[in-house]
């Protein structure tokens, strides 16, 4: 009798085991599931926490372009909402409301500069108010473009602004694009103005000099050969222009009664337009070792 409860004992012993060891296995299953579960978690929120930051910081420089060139007007909050870019047109724009701008200090002072407008010009008929039939002045451009109604109306007076004002300098004195007929048209009208007529202008078709923060060169050939005061005149008169040129070598030679010839090898620069490039900035959830 006592022996079979010994043994009776020790089943139930046995069992509590079993019964204790699967509790603990099961324990930790879940545990381990747990602290996987918790681990993942930890990483997904670790990786949109990372993912929100970057965005945040993309809306930000986007807003800091958009403000800093004056595309639209400032933003009610500190970034630019979505329905405040959709309704965003810089043709709709008042230029005195966007104060500070790169589009404001062109339109508002380069623009109006009384050193660039001295600046002699080609008759452009388009530059002509026909109710004064003078040059229009700046004050006469700003007023076409604030009194525009419609966009058509703006657009075309922005761009009255761009040829008729002092802006007309810049692309004239640096051009952002090659174009060689361009320049041999430039440097024909300051051989008349010298008084100096070429037998013929062509093309060089042919580029030696080197760029220059971020300038590039467009070869010029220059022969010339008239008296020594007329010669004097055409290279005082490209000395005196707003094209740059570069001269590499030249080769001058006195001749009889007193012909003084001239040739040499140059170089005018355009610069190509700058472009922004939006770039794609990918995010993983962990990074390779």
């Amino acid at each position: 009798m006592a022996k079979e409860i010994a043994i009776g004992k020790r089943a139930k012993i046995s069992e509590a085991q079993q019964n204790m060891i699967l509790s603990v296995l099961l324990a930790s299953v879940f545990l381990g599931a747990a602290i996987a579960l918790i681990s993942n978690f930890v990483k997904h929120i670790d990786f949109n926490a990372r993912v929100i930051t970057e965005q945040d910081q993309s809306i930000v420089a986007y807003t800091k372009v958009i403000k800093n060139v004056g595309i639209c007007e400032a933003p009610k909050g500190d970034v630019y909402s979505t329905e405040e870019l959709k309704k965003c047109d810089p043709d709709t724009i008042e230029v005195s409301s966007i104060p500070g701008t790169l589009r404001y200090n062109i339109l508002q002072n380069v623009a109006a500069n009384d050193a660039l407008n001295s600046v002699p010009e080609e008759d452009n008929q388009n530059c002509i108010n026909p109710s004064t039939n003078k040059k229009y002045t700046y004050s006469e451009l700003n007023k076409k473009y604030e009194d525009a109604k419609t966009v058509p109306e703006r657009q075309s007076a922005s761009q009255l602004i761009k040829s008729c004002s002092a802006l007309r300098v810049i692309p004239d004195a640096l051009p952002a694009f090659y174009n060689e007929e361009a320049l041999l048209a430039s440097l024909n009208k300051l051989f008349h103005a010298s008084g100096w007529e070429p037998q013929s202008l062509s093309p060089s078709g042919s580029s030696s000099g080197k760029t220059t923060t971020g300038a590039k060169p467009i070869s010029v050939s220059l022969a010339i050969e008239a008296d020594s005061g007329t010669t004097m005149n055409v290279l005082n008169s490209i000395e005196r222009s707003i094209r740059e040129f570069n001269i590499d070598r030249a080769t001058i030679e006195w001749g009889k009664g007193d012909i003084l010839s001239l040739h040499a090898q140059a170089n005018a620069y355009y610069v190509d337009p700058s472009t922004i490039k939006e770039e794609t900035k990918t995010i993983k959830a962990e990074a390779k070792k």
